[in-house]
C-alpha cells in the first residue's frame, strides 16, 4: 500500500466518523437518540471552568479599561503586543497637565502668587503621572498577565480536551445505536467490539479532562495571590498620590496672600484631629450646618477679652459669612464669646473675624 492509498483511506475513515457524529448529534437534538450523560462531578468541574473563564475575561477587560481609559491607546498596545514589539512610550494625562501648568506658571512669572502655585501644582501632577505609570506597569505584570495566560493557555487546553471528550461521547453513543440496530450475529459481534473500544476511549478522555479541570482550584489560588498584588499596587499608588497632594496643599498654603478670604459657601466636613493634650476641645466636629451666630453675638465680639494665639491644624472653608475660613499652619487670634456653642470660638485674622471650629485649632503658649 503506497502513501497515497493510505491517505485516501484515512480521509474516508475520518469522513465516516464525522458523518456518524453529525447524525448522532442531530438525532439527540431531535430526541430520537439516547445521550450518555457525564457524571455529576465532571459536570460541576466543567461548569466551574466555564464560569472562571467568563469572569476572568470580564475582570481582565475592565482592569485594562481602568488602567488605560483611552480605547485607541488600548488598541495600539494590543497591536504591538501581537507583533511582539514594545509600544512607544508616551506622556500620560497627569504628566501633560503638569507640563501645561508649569509652562503657564513660567509664562505668568514664578514670582507671582498664581504663577508660583501653578508651577508647584504642575510638578505634583507630573509626580502623580509617574506613579500612574508605575501602577500600570506593576498591575500589567502581576495581575493582567497571569489572567491572560489562563485565558490564552490553560483554558484553551481545557476547551480542546472538552471538545475531544464531546466527540468521544458521540462516538460511544453512535456505537450504542448501531449495536441496538444490529440483527445478524456477525454484525452484532462487530458492534459489540466497537462499543468496547469507544467506551474505553471515552473513559480515558473523561479522566484526562477531569484531571485538567481539577486544576481550576489551583488557578483560583494563583489568581488570589495576583489579586493581592494588584491591591497592594493600588494601595501604594493612592498612598503616593495622597502624600503628594498633602505636600502640595502645605506648599500652596504658603503661596496665598495673608488677606486671602475663601468665598466657598459649601459646608465642610472636619477631619478627625489627632489626640494631643494642647488641642482645644475633645469632641470632633462632624458638620457646620445649623450653627448660626446672631447679629448681637457678632457685636459682642468687640467687647470680649482674654484672647490667645492658636495654630490652624487643617484647612477649613467657611459655610457662611459668620464663619472664618482657615488655612493649615497659619496663626490666628481666638477668644470666646458668652453664649456661643461649646464647639466654636471666635477667630480673628487682621481685620477679618468669624466663628472657627475648635477641633481645627491648637493653642500656642
Amino acid at each position: 500500500m503506497n502513501i497515497m492509498d493510505f491517505n485516501v483511506k484515512k480521509l474516508a475513515a475520518d469522513a465516516g466518523t464525522f458523518l456518524s457524529r453529525a447524525v448522532q448529534f442531530t438525532e439527540e437534538k431531535l430526541g430520537q437518540a439516547e445521550k450518555t450523560e457525564l457524571d455529576a462531578h465532571l459536570e460541576n468541574l466543567l461548569s466551574k471552568a466555564e464560569c472562571t473563564k467568563i469572569w476572568t475575561e470580564k475582570i481582565m477587560k475592565q482592569t485594562e479599561v481602568l488602567l488605560q481609559p483611552n480605547p485607541n491607546a488600548r488598541i495600539e498596545e494590543f497591536v504591538y503586543e501581537k507583533l511582539d514589539r514594545k509600544a512607544p512610550s508616551r506622556i500620560n494625562n497627569p504628566e501633560l497637565l503638569g507640563q501645561y501648568m508649569i509652562d503657564a506658571g513660567t509664562e505668568f512669572g514664578p514670582g507671582t502668587a498664581y504663577g508660583n502655585a501653578l508651577i508647584k501644582c504642575g510638578e505634583t501632577q507630573k509626580r502623580i503621572g509617574t506613579a500612574d505609570r508605575e501602577l500600570i506597569q506593576t498591575s500589567a505584570l502581576n495581575f493582567l498577565t497571569p489572567l491572560r495566560n489562563f485565558i490564552e493557555g490553560d483554558y484553551k487546553t481545557i476547551a480542546k480536551e472538552r471538545k475531544l471528550l464531546q466527540n468521544k461521547r458521540l462516538d460511544l453513543d453512535a456505537a450504542k445505536t448501531r449495536l441496538k440496530k444490529a440483527k445478524a450475529a456477525e454484525t452484532r459481534a462487530s458492534s459489540e467490539q466497537e462499543l468496547r473500544i469507544t467506551q474505553s476511549e471515552f473513559d480515558r478522555q473523561a479522566e484526562i479532562t477531569r484531571l485538567l479541570l481539577e486544576g481550576i482550584s489551583s488557578t483560583h489560588a494563583h489568581h488570589l495571590r495576583c489579586l493581592n498584588d494588584f491591591v497592594e499596587a493600588q494601595m501604594t499608588y493612592y498612598a503616593q498620590c495622597y502624600q503628594y497632594m498633602l505636600d502640595l496643599q502645605k506648599q500652596l498654603g504658603r503661596c496665598f496672600p495673608s488677606n486671602y478670604h475663601c468665598n466657598n459657601n459649601q459646608t465642610s466636613v472636619a477631619p478627625a484631629p489627632s489626640a494631643s493634650s494642647n488641642v482645644i476641645g475633645s469632641s470632633a466636629l462632624t458638620s457646620a450646618s445649623g450653627l448660626v451666630t446672631s447679629p448681637s453675638n457678632l457685636i459682642d465680639l468687640k467687647e470680649c477679652s482674654g484672647s490667645r494665639k492658636a495654630r490652624v491644624l487643617y484647612d477649613y472653608d467657611a459655610a457662611n459669612s459668620s464663619e472664618l475660613s482657615l488655612l493649615a499652619d497659619e496663626v490666628i487670634t481666638v477668644f470666646s464669646v458668652v453664649g456661643m456653642d461649646s464647639d466654636w470660638l471666635m477667630g480673628e485674622r487682621g481685620n477679618q473675624k468669624g466663628r472657627v471650629p475648635i477641633t481645627y485649632l491648637e493653642l500656642l503658649n
